[in-house]
C-alpha cells in the first residue's frame, strides 16, 4: 500500500490503490450501539491512520485493517513475528501438483459472534461477494488469479486458479482475507460500519462517525469487546479495547499526555517518539516507546515515460548521488535504516543491490554516467511531494535536492501538493517528474514489495515494465510454493532493478509504538506488520 513518506495518513492499497481519506479529531459523531461489553476500562489505541469503510469488501488501509485483524479471521494469519501464514479458521490447506488449485479444510466448530456458524459456504461467498463488489479502492484486486471458489460440504474450499499463485495464502492472511457471515453481509453492497459481524478474537460494539471532507461517514471511534464465541489462539487479555482516529499526530500525541488513549500506534513524529525513547533509557520518562523492525520503506519514483527522466542515466546518476545515512539521520533522527533494495531487511530475498551497484555517494561516478550518455548539465526537474510542510516527506524531499544540486549536476525544483488525493491523481495522470512516497506491504513476502510496484507502471503508475521482470521471474517466483526456492529469483530481480532504476529505496523504518506505563503486553503484540493484536495488550 503507498502513502506518503512515513506512513502517516494511514495504509493506502497495493495491487489495486485504495483511496486515502482523511477524517475529524475523534469524538465529534454520533454513536450506535450494537451490542454491550464488559465492566473494566477499555484499552484505548490512538492512531492517525484514519479510514472511512471496515467492510472487507471494500476495506484496504491500515485504520481499517487494524480492526478487521482482530474482529474476522481468514483461512489463515500472520502470528506475531511470523513471516509465513499461519492456519486460523483452516485446518489444513495445500496446491494441487500444477498448483492451479489451492483445498482447504476448516475447523470444526468455528462460529461468528452472533452465534452462527462459519461454514465453507461463508469463506465462498466472501471471495465471490469481494470480487462482484469490486471497490475500487478495495482488495479484491489482491486474487486476480483466483477463477472461482467453491464449496465441499461444510468444511472444505476449493480455489481453482487461473496461473499459479505462491503468494495466496498470505494473501488469505491478510485484512482481505476476512470471512463474513454470508446471512448478514449483502452480496453486492457493502454493510454499514456499525453492522459488521466476524468471528475473531474482539467483536464490534459501538461506532462514532463524523463527516469526512467530502460528506462521507468515517469512523472517530470503535469500540470492541472480546468475543465469548471466539475459537481461535489468541484468548483475549482485556476485555474492552477502543480505536480512536485523529487528525494529526500533535492531536494524537496531546491524547496521550491527557490520558484520553493509553497507547499510540507507529504514527507519531519520530523525532517526538525517539526523545520519548530516550527519556525512557535514561529514567525520566513516564511513557514506555516498544521499538521493532517495520517493513515499511519510502524512496524516491521516477515517471519513467518523461522526456527527462526516462533517461535510464539520469535516473543512475541520482541514484549514485542519494546519501541515505544523512536522510536517516537527519530527518528522521535514526527512527529509520538506510535501504537499498525494495525488499527489506527481515524478508527473504532481501539484498543490497544499490549498494553493491553505486556505493558511496560520489559526484565524480554520477558525472560520468551521465557524460557517457552525453546529457547536458545540470539536469532540470521537479520533484513532487505531499504532506505538511516540515512534516518527515517534505524534509527528506530538502535533503534529496540538497544532495543532488551540492553535486552540481542537478537543479530541482520542489512542488509542495497539499492533498493527498489531489497527489494520488497526479500520479495517475503522469503529471510528475519524480516523487516521494511510502510503501507498506499487504503481506511479508518478497513479491509484494516488488509486483505491485514494477509491473505495468505499478501503484505508483511510473510507467516502467521490463519484461524480464514481468514476464519471465516474476511468473517463476509465483510457481514455487517453497518460498525459499524463490530467494534467487528475487535477487535477480532486485540485481535488475538497481541497473534500470525506475525508483530508487530510500529507507527503511523502525516502529515505534508508545504506551502509557500501566500498559502491558505492547511487545507481543506488535511486529513489522504495523498490526497490533490487541489480544496481548493489558492493564497492570
Amino acid at each position: 500500500m503507498s502513502s506518503p513518506i512515513r506512513r502517516a495518513p494511514g495504509r493506502l492499497a497495493t495491487l489495486g490503490c485504495a483511496a486515502l481519506v482523511a477524517t475529524s479529531l475523534a469524538g465529534c459523531g454520533s454513536v450506535k450501539s450494537i451490542t454491550g461489553g464488559g465492566s473494566s476500562a477499555p484499552i484505548t489505541v490512538g492512531t492517525i491512520n484514519t479510514t472511512s469503510v471496515l467492510d472487507p469488501a471494500g476495506a484496504y488501509d491500515f485504520g481499517s485493517w487494524l480492526i478487521l485483524e482482530n474482529t474476522f479471521q481468514g483461512l489463515y494469519k500472520f502470528p506475531v513475528g511470523a513471516t509465513s501464514p499461519q492456519p486460523d479458521a483452516a485446518q489444513n490447506c495445500q496446491f494441487s501438483a500444477d498448483a492451479l488449485t489451492y483445498t482447504c479444510t476448516l475447523r470444526q466448530g468455528l462460529t461468528f459472534s452472533n452465534g452462527h456458524s462459519l461454514t465453507a459456504q461463508d469463506v465462498v461467498f466472501s471471495m465471490d461477494r469481494m470480487k462482484k463488489i469490486n471497490d475500487p479502492n478495495g482488495p479484491a484486486s489482491l486474487f486476480g488469479t483466483v477463477k472461482s471458489v467453491e464449496a465441499q460440504g461444510d468444511l472444505g474450499v476449493v480455489f481453482h486458479l487461473t496461473q499459479p499463485d505462491a503468494v495466496l495464502p498470505d494473501k488469505l492472511a491478510s485484512g482481505a482475507g476476512s470471512i463474513v457471515d454470508h446471512t448478514v453481509f449483502p452480496a453486492d453492497k457493502e454493510l454499514p460500519n456499525d453492522q459488521l459481524v466476524g468471528s475473531g478474537p474482539y467483536k464490534i460494539d459501538s461506532v462514532d462517525e463524523t463527516a469526512g471532507p467530502g460528506g462521507e461517514k468515517e469512523p472517530s471511534k470503535v469500540s470492541l469487546s472480546a468475543n465469548s464465541k471466539y475459537q481461535g489462539d489468541d484468548k483475549p487479555t482485556s476485555s474492552k479495547v477502543a480505536v480512536r482516529y485523529f487528525n494529526d499526530r500533535t492531536q494524537l500525541k496531546s491524547a496521550l499526555d491527557n490520558g484520553q488513549v493509553d497507547m499510540a500506534d507507529n504514527s507519531l513524529d519520530p523525532k517526538v517518539a525517539a526523545q520519548l525513547q530516550q527519556a525512557q533509557l535514561a529514567g525520566t520518562g513516564t511513557l514506555k516507546v516498544t521499538s521493532v523492525d517495520s517493513a515499511d520503506s519510502s524512496m524516491l519514483v521516477f515517471n519513467t515515460k518523461d522526456q527527462t527522466m526516462g533517461q535510464q542515466a539520469v535516473r543512475q546518476a541520482v541514484a549514485q548521488l542519494v546519501d541515505r545515512d544523512a536522510i536517516a539521520s537527519t530527518v528522521y533522527a535514526d527512527t529509520v535504516q538506510p535501504l537499498y533494495s525494495l525488499i527489506p531487511q527481515g524478508i527473504a530475498g532481501h539484498n543490497t543491490a544499490f549498494f553493491d551497484k553505486y556505493g558511496q555517494p560520489d559526484a565524480a561516478k554520477a558525472k560520468a554516467i551521465l557524460a557517457a550518455a552525453k546529457i547536458t548539465t545540470p539536469v532540470k526537474f521537479t520533484l513532487s511531494v505531499t504532506g505538511a510542510t516540515g512534516g518527515s516527506g517534505t524534509t527528506t524531499s530538502a535533503m534529496l535536492k540538497k544532495q543532488l544540486e551540492s553535486s552540481g549536476l542537478f537543479q530541482v525544483t520542489i512542488q509542495q501538493v497539499a492533498d493527498w488525493d489531489a497527489f494520488r491523481q497526479g500520479q495517475q495522470n503522469g503529471s510528475y517528474q519524480a516523487y516521494t512516497v511510502g510503501w507498506s506491504a499487504d503481506y511479508p513476502d518478497p513479491e509484494d514489495f516488488v509486483a505491485p510496484l514494477v509491473v505495468d507502471g505499478g501503484a505508483f503508475h511510473n510507467g516502467f515494465d521490463d519484461p524480464v521482470i514481468s514476464q519471465q521471474l516474476l511468473p517463476q517466483s509465483q510457481r514455487q510454493s517453497d518460498r525459499t526456492q524463490a530467494a534467487s529469483t528475487f535477487a535477480a530481480i532486485q540485481n535488475q532493478l538497481a541497473v534500470d532504476v525506475p525508483m530508487v529505496p530510500l529507507t527503511q523504518d523502525k516502529a515505534l509504538y508508545v504506551a502509557r506505563p500501566d500498559i502491558t503486553g505492547v511487545e507481543s503484540a506488535v511486529d513489522a506488520t504495523s498490526i497490533i493484536r490487541f489480544a496481548d495488550l493489558g492493564r497492570s
